[in-house]
């Protein structure tokens, strides 16, 4: 199966259109970027690549899965650009041949959310694993996204602080959704449970309930992103110039100014990281 076919099947998949076909594959002017939900669930691509399109003529089209997935992805070779949250991953991505180079790119940060009645009362905690132990001490319900992107790898690692295993309780007060930022804080407000959610996501989340944040402010919560070019001795089919072209912009003081002038209600999303380059 050539690599067209497979990101044709994995767009209608996700997007459940067929307006991205392999025929496209012919047109050069397009790169595909593996990122995340939380990078797309915020709004944030359909306000800076449009931007990016019109100075350069290049379309960029997102597959948006969990980070694990997104990494896999561009391992296959199915990406040209990856950019993700998940700074392990990311170095044992450049490290292993995959990618050509690790950028610093932005950040935000993960909160706890959770129902204003706060069951665990957890609410103003400055210790996050702390208030994990809380939430599991009182079997308050907790949504985890389950899922191995970079969310539920910074979760996983801040029950591990906690010295506790959430995967035991599988099934009753903790529940692995298996899906993306947004569809997870769904369920968590059917639920009033807790969830750990990137501060992106949910100022863009339109769906809260009585959900509200418990928990900020921790350093442990801090979510950096990065993004790589996939590297073309690996993967000689990967668009080299045209991945190379979007980093260098996002990188640039016009990407560096699109990423911190993007806005939800007033707040900045996403903070940038780069020290432009032009």
């Amino acid at each position: 199966m050539t690599r067209a076919i497979r990101i044709a099947i994995l767009w209608i998949g996700l997007a459940g259109s067929w307006a991205h076909s392999a025929l496209a594959e012919e047109d050069g002017r397009f790169i595909v970027l593996a990122s995340t939900t939380s990078t797309q669930n915020s709004g944030l691509f359909d306000a800076i690549l449009p931007l990016f399109r019109a100075s350069s003529g290049i379309e960029v089209r997102v597959v948006a899965v969990g980070t694990g997935q997104a990494v896999r992805l561009a391992e296959r070779g199915d990406a040209d650009v990856l950019l993700v949250h998940d700074r392990a991953s990311e170095d044992r991505f450049v490290e292993a041949g995959h990618g050509v180079e690790r950028h610093a790119l932005m950040h935000n940060d993960f909160v706890i959310v959770g129902p204003a009645s706060d069951p665990a009362k957890v609410s103003g905690m400055k210790d996050a694993a702390d208030a994990l132990s809380r939430i599991a001490a009182a079997e308050a319900p907790f949504a985890s996204r389950g899922d191995n992107s970079g969310t539920h790898k910074a979760e996983l690692r801040l029950w591990k602080e906690a010295g506790i295993d959430p995967t035991a309780a599988s099934g009753t007060w903790y529940r692995e959704t298996g899906a993306g930022m947004g569809a997870t804080l769904n369920t968590a407000a059917g639920m009033e449970a807790y969830a750990l959610c990137d501060r992106g996501t949910w100022l863009s989340f339109g769906n809260p309930g009585t959900l509200e944040i418990e928990i900020e402010g921790d350093p442990r919560l801090f979510n950096p992103y990065g993004v790589i070019l996939v590297d073309s001795k690996r993967q000689p089919h990967v668009k080299a110039q045209e991945g190379q072209a979007l980093i260098d912009w996002l990188l640039s003081a016009a990407g560096q100014d699109a990423i911190g002038n993007f806005r939800v209600n007033g707040q900045v999303l996403f903070v940038p990281d780069a020290r432009p380059r032009d």
